[in-house]
């Protein structure tokens, strides 16, 4: 019996096998295959892929079909087939020798681009064996290969964005987590992802968001519709609390603080979580005045921050540190005085009161504008 024979008679029986709805599929791949259509077999079989009822048959489809045309289709969209193939082994460490077998297939000059991508994804595997060093190898070479390239199709940048993301989340590293999760998602399409992988994703940038200390301009995320998938869910005052955090709003994160509990991550950072409100609130009450004056004495920051007097100093200091304003401290007269503040994401009730504030400035120079020329006659005289 020759190859073309055994494929047909392998998608027959198949065919006969599978459930009603997906025979149709198995009659469209004989058909594709024996006109040699291989661009549109690609699809059929990457569409057949993504139907949920699809994964049981998945592997003996590879063994048995998408093997033996392979090479004559993109290797990209070969990767993403073999992919979805080798998250249909209930075994992590089978799924990572296949993917292993894969990547050695389009190790090549000519298909480094599926390379990486294979490369990506063994490495995740690589994650759910628990092997972090595995993972940052295959990384760190990814990288570099990507570097070289001019152009790259996006979904090998949202595979390398992807995996970077998840393995630092495993190293709690809620910095680069929230910029390899969103870098992420710019480079695939919201609608793509399902409900449960949103909602996921949005709350672990949330939690990334709050616990980082390097992070205090969430504008990126609260800009980002994959906050919405938190509503109506058990998660939904995570989105609350970064608009809280990004008003510094002290007496509203005293009474949204109780949810902690619900996150022992949260619970464990209180100390840290309530350093960072303070300071963003010092962020928020700042960049409010500096438009009307620029110094603001400690008294008022410990009136605004619900802090003790004595503790004002080291909160200015450690907004210093950051970056987060420049200026300096008057110790004598407990005063600071600020040159400059990191600009801000605001909301709607913000923005209306930063142009209540410009219209007030805009009547304060009106009045003086108008004494001026009042005045003007008489010093000239």
């Amino acid at each position: 019996m020759d190859v073309d024979n055994a494929v047909a008679e392998f998608l027959e029986v198949k065919r006969k096998r599978v459930p009603a709805t997906l025979q149709v599929h198995y009659s469209d791949f004989n058909r594709l295959y024996d006109l040699k259509l291989w661009h549109q077999l690609t699809l059929k079989v990457e569409e057949f892929t993504r139907i949920p009822e699809a994964g049981p048959y998945l592997i003996p489809l590879y063994e048995h079909f998408v093997s033996d045309w392979e090479k004559k289709v993109s290797q990209v969209k070969f990767v993403l087939i073999a992919l979805a193939v080798a998250r249909q082994y209930h075994d992590f460490k089978q799924a990572l020798e296949f993917m292993d077998s894969i990547m050695a297939k389009v190790d090549t000059p000519e298909t480094q681009d599926a390379y990486v991508l294979a490369l990506m994804e063994a490495g995740h595997f690589q994650l759910l064996l628990g092997n972090l060093e595995g993972t940052a190898t295959a990384l760190e070479k990814g990288e570099k290969i990507l570097d070289g390239f001019n152009t790259v199709d996006p979904v090998i940048h949202a595979s390398f964005y992807r995996v970077s993301a998840d393995f630092n989340k495993a190293k709690a590293d809620f910095g680069q987590y929230y910029k390899n999760a969103l870098l992420y998602l710019a480079c695939i399409t919201l609608d793509d992802m399902a409900v449960a992988e949103k909602v996921e994703r949005a709350h672990d940038l949330a939690l990334a968001a709050l616990l980082s200390d390097k992070i205090y301009n969430f504008g990126d995320l609260l800009m980002h519709p994959i906050l919405e998938s938190l509503k109506g869910t058990e998660h939904a005052w995570l989105g609350d609390a970064l608009h809280i955090f990004n008003t510094g709003s002290i007496a509203k994160y005293d009474v949204l603080s109780g949810n902690f509990a619900k996150e022992s991550i949260l619970q464990s950072h209180a100390a840290f979580l309530r350093q960072k409100i303070c300071l963003m609130t010092l962020i928020e009450i700042l960049f409010k005045r500096i438009s009307v004056s620029r110094r603001m004495t400690f008294e008022d920051v410990a009136k605004e921050t619900r802090l003790n007097i004595e503790e004002v100093e080291h909160l200015v200091m450690k907004a210093l540190s950051l970056g987060l304003i420049k200026g300096h401290i008057d110790q004598v007269d407990q005063v600071i005085n600020i040159q400059w503040v990191q600009p801000r994401y605001l909301d709607r009730n913000q923005i209306r009161e930063m142009a209540n504030q410009l219209a007030q400035w805009e009547d304060k120079v009106g009045t003086i504008i108008s004494s001026m020329e009042a005045e003007a006659p008489s010093l000239f005289a």
